[in-house]
């Protein structure tokens, strides 16, 4: 979609007034990380909330976190900017398709959050996967599994796959119970009116559209508006059925991305914050 005047111009603004935050940001945390400092988990979360901030994306929580830990967040995913928000909240890091490690800018931005990346063609290697997943979660580390394995088109939650979450076992089996935290998100708003059907391709990044094209759409374009929403989170036991274990995140996940349930740890908690974004992991 071609931009108009008006686009470019806010696109050039915005660029200009995130190119300090990477300028600054970046190398910031890429010496954090060969200090072994634990700014590392933290410094992500003011460069997102600032990105946020630029982009107009304002973000209302429901619920709260679940304290406890080993802990993996598990979430819907409907575009590139969930990292950028999802980031703007906690200190995490992410599980990533293997083919985000050679993306040209997006991978080093990938490395600096220590994502963990997947090869989700060669079950082969599943094991030892979640083994690095099980070691990071038992280290305190809060890590982010999109579990439909693909971006939704935002109107929908696919079905949750249960790969991934033998990493939870294992954390569980080193570490005492694991605890799984299901997240849901959902933008809701642009520029200040509720988003149609139609209008939410604009926002989802799914299917074989270009990075590029949709990026520059979103820097051009009004305020967005997105609830993330954090039902009570489900304990693992040592030797739980992943199947079912994804159907009921994937139930609770569904509930507070339709609206069904309010049932969030600590009650319902609309916390209004402008926050942000980087890694594109689908």
């Amino acid at each position: 979609m071609a931009l108009d005047l008006r686009g470019r111009l806010k696109l050039g603004l915005r660029l200009v007034a995130l190119a300090p935050a990477f300028a600054i940001g970046l190398p910031a945390q890429w010496v954090a990380l060969k200090l072994g400092s634990p700014l590392t988990r933290h410094m992500p979360v003011i460069f997102h909330r600032y990105l946020c901030f630029v982009l107009g994306v304002r973000v209302i929580r429901e619920g709260k976190l679940d304290p406890r830990r080993p802990l993996m967040i598990v979430s819907n995913h409907v575009s590139w900017l969930d990292i950028v928000i999802i980031s703007s909240l906690f200190p995490v890091s992410f599980i990533a398709k293997s083919e985000v490690g050679t993306w040209p800018v997006v991978r080093n931005l990938a490395r600096l959050q220590r994502s963990i990346f997947v090869e989700r063609e060669r079950r082969a290697k599943t094991a030892a996967v979640n083994a690095a997943i099980a070691e990071r979660i038992g280290q305190g580390d809060a890590m982010v599994l999109f579990a439909e394995g693909t971006t939704s088109d935002g109107l929908r939650i696919l079905p949750f796959r249960s790969a991934l979450l033998g990493a939870a076992q294992a954390a569980t089996a080193e570490a005492g119970e694991a605890v799984l935290q299901p997240l849901s998100i959902r933008y809701t708003h642009r520029g200040g009116l509720p988003i149609a059907r139609a209008e939410m391709a604009e926002i989802a990044w799914y299917g074989d559209m270009d990075l590029g094209p949709h990026l520059a759409a979103l820097l051009a374009g009004p305020g967005i508006t997105v609830r993330v929403s954090l039902p009570d989170a489900l304990p693992v036991s040592a030797s739980p059925n992943r199947k079912e274990t994804a159907k009921e995140l994937e139930t609770r996940v569904r509930q507070a991305f339709s609206g069904e349930t309010r049932s969030f740890r600590g009650g319902e908690l609309p916390l209004e914050e402008p926050n942000a974004g980087t890694i594109p992991a689908r």
